[in-house]
Parts: C-alpha cells; sequence; structure tokens
C-alpha cells in the first residue's frame, strides 16, 4: 500500500503536526484517516466499524488538546485505531495486532499518548476522573482530562458509578459520549433508548455558556452558585421541555447532542468547554462504520470482519464448508435444542448474541433470551434471581470479561447453589486481541468457590453432553468452559445423554509417562503423544479429566499408582489450575510422582495467533512431546 497517496495524513505523524494545520483542512484530514483506516484492515484484519465512528471525533480531540500532555482516555479500545494512525504508529500500523507488532487495543506500555488501559468497557469515566484528580493534587492543574465512552459502554455499571463520583468531585473532567446506538451487536436497555430521545438546543447550549463565562469573570458565579443555578436551571428545562436530563441531574454540565461527523464543529464546541470549570458531557451522534457504505448498512457484521475488498466491500471469507463448526454455534444450536425440550431454560448474555450465537436462540424464542447490555456482573445477578424462582439460566459470558463478575458468582449463585449455568466462551488463548481478552484465569479463579461444578469439554460432542448434563435436576451452579475457534468434528451433532459428575475418560492407554489435560487443549496434547510413540519407545497414557471440581479420584488414584512421571496440559494459568489440583491431591493422599505442570506463565501473555502464542506459553505440540521425552 502507497502510504503516501494521501497529501495531508503522510505530513502527520504526531498531533504536533496536526496542530499546525488550518482548520479547514481538517475535513480532508478526516477522509484521508478513513480511506488509511480501510485500506489497513481490509488486508490486515482487525476492529473496523467502530474506528470509522470516531474518525472526526479523533481528529478534534488532538486538534484542540495537548496530547499527551493533556489526557485522553478511550473506553472500548477497539475505537481508536485513528487515534493509533495519528500518534507515530502509522508507519507500523500494518503489523496491528501480530506477534511483536503494534497491540490490539491502547496501552501506556506502547505509546505516551495512551493513557490506560482499555480493552474492557466502562473504564475510561473512572480512570479519568483519577486523572483529573490526580493532575490538582501533583502541581498539572492545568492538565485537561477528556473521558471518550461510547460503544453501548454507557449500559455497564462501572461508567455510572464512575459518573456517581465524578458528580460529587471536584473536577473539570469532559465526558465525551460517542453515541452510535451499538455496542457490537445493537445496542440495549434503558439508558440506550434514554440517550437516543434526549435532545438540546444548540443555541439555548451556545446562550448558556455565555452567560456562564459573564458570569465568572464578573464575579458572580462561585462554585456553590453555580451548582445552586444549574439545579434550577435544570429543573425549568424540565418543566419546559417534559423531559429530565440525568447528567444534569448529578451536576454534570450537558452539551448537545451534536453531529459527531461534523469535524469543523466538533472543533468549535471543544474549544467552548475546554476550559469550562466543572464536570461536563459532551453528547455526539455518530454513526459505527461512518464512510464505508457496507460497513454503516451491517455495522455488527463489519464490526471486526476479517480480511475485505476495499474496493468492492467484499469479504474474503474462507470456505468452511467441510471444516468443523465453531465452538459458539455448537453452544447456540445445542441451547436452542435443550430450550425447545426443557422450558425452564432461558439465555442470558451480556452485549454479546452474535459473538456467543445466543442469537440463536433470540431468533427462534425471542421471550426466553435475554441481552442485557454490557453488565456482566448484572447478567450472573439477573440469572440468579430466575434461578431463585425456577428458571434454568443458561449465562453465557466471554471468560476475560466474566472477571468483572466474580463477586456476583460467589455473593449470588455459589452460596445458595443456584441452577444457572455459566457459559464461559473464550477460554483460553483468544489471540490477536491480546492479554486483555485471553481466558487465562477463570480455572483457577474459579477452583476455590465452594459449590461450583467446573468443567471443561475437550470437542464440540462433549460440550453438548455437559450441558445436557447441567441443566438436570439438582446440579447447582455449573460452570462450563470453551475455547474460541473451530471445534474437531465435522459432525458434532451427537446424542444428548449425561456425563456424571466428576469423572473424566481414558483417551489413550501407555505405561511410561502420564499425560492429564483439561478442555480442548488436550487435542494437541493427543497429537504430541501420537507423534512420540510414532518416534520413540515410549508409551503414553492420556486421561481427559473433564472436570476441575471435582476432581475424578478414581483416575488420580491409577495414575498416582502407575506412573513416576505425570505431565498436566492447561490452556489457563499454570498457577491454581489443574496442575496446582492435581499436585495438591497427591500431597493430600500421601502420594509424590514427579508433576510437570504445563500452562500459561505468571506473565501475561501477549497478542498474535493462537498457535504462535501456544508455542510463546509451552502448550504446543512441540514442546508438550519433548516434556514427555523428558
Amino acid at each position: 500500500m502507497d502510504k503516501n497517496k494521501f497529501g495531508l495524513l503522510s505530513q502527520i505523524k504526531y498531533p504536533s503536526d496536526l496542530r499546525r494545520l488550518d482548520i479547514s483542512k481538517l475535513p480532508k484530514v478526516c477522509n484521508e484517516l478513513r480511506q488509511d483506516i480501510i485500506d489497513e484492515v481490509s488486508a490486515n484484519p482487525g476492529h473496523f466499524a467502530s474506528s470509522l465512528g470516531v474518525v472526526e471525533i479523533t481528529v478534534a480531540l488532538h486538534y484542540v488538546f495537548n496530547t499527551p500532555y493533556d489526557r485522553v482516555v478511550w473506553d472500548v479500545g477497539h475505537q481508536a485505531y485513528g487515534h493509533k494512525i495519528l500518534t507515530g504508529r502509522r508507519d507500523t500500523f500494518c503489523t496491528n495486532r501480530h506477534l511483536h507488532g503494534i497491540r490490539p487495543f491502547p496501552t501506556p506500555l506502547e505509546s505516551e499518548y495512551d493513557t490506560f488501559t482499555c480493552g474492557h468497557a466502562s473504564n475510561s469515566i473512572s480512570a479519568a476522573l483519577g486523572m483529573a484528580v490526580a493532575a490538582r493534587k501533583t502541581g498539572h492543574a492545568d492538565r485537561h482530562v477528556v473521558a471518550v465512552i461510547g460503544d453501548g459502554a454507557m449500559s455497564g455499571g462501572l461508567a455510572f458509578e464512575g459518573l456517581n463520583n465524578v458528580s460529587s468531585t471536584s473536577n473539570d473532567l469532559l465526558i465525551i459520549l460517542n453515541d452510535n446506538d451499538m455496542s457490537i451487536d445493537r445496542a440495549v436497555g434503558g439508558m440506550e433508548k434514554y440517550l437516543l430521545n434526549l435532545d438540546t438546543n444548540e443555541t439555548y447550549n451556545r446562550l448558556r455558556f455565555k452567560a456562564a463565562r459573564w458570569l465568572h469573570a464578573n464575579g458572580y458565579l462561585s462554585e456553590n452558585r453555580r451548582k445552586g443555578i444549574i439545579r434550577l436551571n435544570n429543573a425549568i428545562k424540565s418543566v419546559l421541555s417534559h423531559q429530565q436530563n440525568i447528567f444534569e441531574g448529578m451536576n454534570i454540565r450537558y452539551f448537545g447532542p451534536f453531529d459527531g461527523h461534523n469535524v469543523t464543529e466538533i472543533v468549535r464546541v471543544l474549544r467552548q468547554l475546554k476550559d469550562m470549570k466543572g464536570p461536563k458531557l459532551l453528547h455526539l451522534h455518530t454513526v459505527k462504520g461512518k464512510g464505508y457504505k457496507p460497513a454503516e448498512e451491517a455495522a455488527t457484521i463489519w464490526h471486526a470482519p476479517g480480511k475485505f475488498d476495499a474496493e468492492t466491500g467484499e469479504r474474503i471469507v474462507a470456505d468452511s464448508s467441510n471444516e468443523p463448526p465453531k465452538y459458539q454455534d455448537v453452544f447456540g444450536e445445542t441451547l436452542l435444542e435443550l430450550a425447545r425440550q426443557n422450558p425452564r431454560i432461558v439465555g442470558v448474555t451480556p452485549a454479546m448474541p452474535t459473538g456467543c450465537s445466543m442469537n440463536i436462540l433470540m431468533k427462534a424464542m425471542p421471550d426466553r433470551a435475554f441481552d442485557v447490555g454490557i453488565a456482566e456482573g448484572h447478567a450472573v445477578t439477573f440469572s440468579g434471581g430466575m434461578a431463585k424462582d425456577g428458571l434454568i439460566p443458561f449465562c453465557n459470558i466471554y471468560s476475560s470479561f466474566a472477571q468483572r463478575a466474580y463477586d456476583n458468582i460467589i455473593h449470588d449463585l455459589a452460596i445458595l447453589n443456584l441452577p444457572v449455568v455459566m457459559c464461559l466462551d473464550r477460554g483460553g488463548l483468544v489471540g490477536e486481541d491480546g492479554p486483555t481478552h485471553h481466558g487465562a484465569f477463570d480455572m483457577a479463579a474459579l477452583r476455590p468457590i465452594p459449590n461450583l461444578t467446573i468443567a471443561s469439554p475437550m470437542d464440540e460432542r462433549e460440550l453438548r453432553r455437559l450441558m445436557y448434563t447441567a441443566q438436570l435436576p439438582g446440579m447447582g451452579t455449573v460452570v462450563l468452559r470453551y475455547p474460541r475457534g473451530r471445534s474437531e468434528h465435522r459432525d458434532w451433532r451427537c446424542v444428548l445423554e449425561p456425563v456424571t459428575v466428576g469423572t473424566g475418560r481414558k483417551i489413550h492407554e501407555g505405561h511410561d509417562v502420564a499425560v492429564l489435560t483439561i478442555g480442548p487443549i488436550g487435542n494437541e496434547a493427543e497429537r504430541a503423544i501420537s507423534e512420540v510413540e510414532a518416534e520413540t519407545a515410549l508409551t503414553v497414557a492420556h486421561y481427559d479429566m473433564r472436570f476441575l471440581k471435582p476432581l475424578d479420584e478414581n483416575i488420580l488414584h491409577e495414575v498416582a499408582d502407575r506412573f513416576d512421571r505425570v505431565i498436566t496440559v492447561e490452556d489457563g494459568v499454570r498457577c491454581g489450575g489443574l496442575g496446582s489440583a492435581v499436585i495438591e491431591w497427591m500431597a493430600d493422599h500421601g502420594y509424590s510422582p514427579r508433576v510437570t505442570r504445563l500452562g500459561l506463565p505468571d506473565r501475561f501473555v501477549e497478542h498474535g495467533s493462537v498457535a504462535e502464542l501456544r508455542h510463546i506459553a509451552g502448550i504446543d505440540k512441540d514442546t508438550i512431546k519433548e516434556h514427555i521425552i523428558g
């Protein structure tokens, strides 16, 4: 790709270059930046539609504010590709999401322009408020701090907690609400409907702002008077408009909504708000996928579309007709199958109906599936409430996002042992999305919690059997963990039959070494074992433990009695997972075989393909072979 074909963008390496341009040049900069994103992502897949939707906001922010001294805190980092291109990473953006390349989401570990980690939604307001308070207390009172929140993130509980604290803490924070009525799928919930209907007259806002500046300049507007005037103003406006503004009800000045794709207008408004005292919120309406017609028309599909032809908009999709299905699709089809058999089953997802294939149940039985928005903790407790009074919720959350619902799992499910099936999609290494999205900690974190049954299927047929088992009477709270990507068999529609809780399977007989695995990583181990036995005189026993809790003690007794060497393999953190559980059991029962634990190391694993990351983590076929041979 010719990086010099853009006349203005080629002159911009850092925001300081952008700020030297006349404001009249900014629309062209936006057009070139949008085309650059299209060219880059078409050849090097990543998140797409969200970044197109905030091009004008991105350009305006770096034009008005003195970044990186001024802080711009991005929420849901998949909207920040334009930000990366404008902040010194345009020449290397072709390495985005590649091993050792540009990281998938903003992080201060990569650039001083990236002010905070933003892989999970709804944290920007809290983090930005912290920075605003820190600026005042560390001699940087002239530093401006801006939080950019959107893509459905305002439905997250942390966003509301942040707003509540913003309203009661002395600060000059600016919150920009990028309102595109979307998260990944279309945004849902009362807040999203409220934002769609919220309207404030632009002329009124301009007059109010000028009046406030005059009152402050003439000494009539102290902090206490300002709050009183805002409250009075809100009351009058609510009576006249028959609408209460939730933000101004929290003493956060509200401005908008404005067109989020008019860059010169955004610059004008930002300049007006830049030095205004007190917290304020700028509401901008945007279109996810703006400027690329296919993405505008199907934003969910184009959230992360894979490779595509930039000219025609045709997605380059490999023929998967002869491949096994994705685990998520097996889950979705099986959930519908079970729901047809059991009228008590319902589905719950926090804003991921397409990603986890809950949309299959939603389409067939819309009254029995609930998308609760980006609200993982609520999803779990909501499921607990339904389970308490007779339903069997299948609550599907990506493993890394479920970390935010840890207390809810303990307090609102496990204590009462409620019949909720926690379906943790994207368990293990997820590849190019990197450390914020790897499902690394679920097994180790959940294993100590009483009452939980924790299982991970080795393939999609086992997933179906475990889903069937989980909804049977008396099961209590069950956690099912499975990975991103394709499963093992094309013929996956096995008979639904129960699995005895706490039992594993002997996959391969052998006499020299015992390999214990849990989950789909067992298939990698099985390939390693086959090569070892073809290349050496060793014979290797392979046990699919299937359940992390309760462990199959019969298998463990057999292994401890027969083998001096034991290898455990898991696609989760080595500290506290299957290997730790096996060692604990051996110690408790007086056994002392030499146990080698293979799993994710005690550090955050970077981004790259799953195969590359398995090699780095030492859980790929070749590394497993080396440990078996010894």
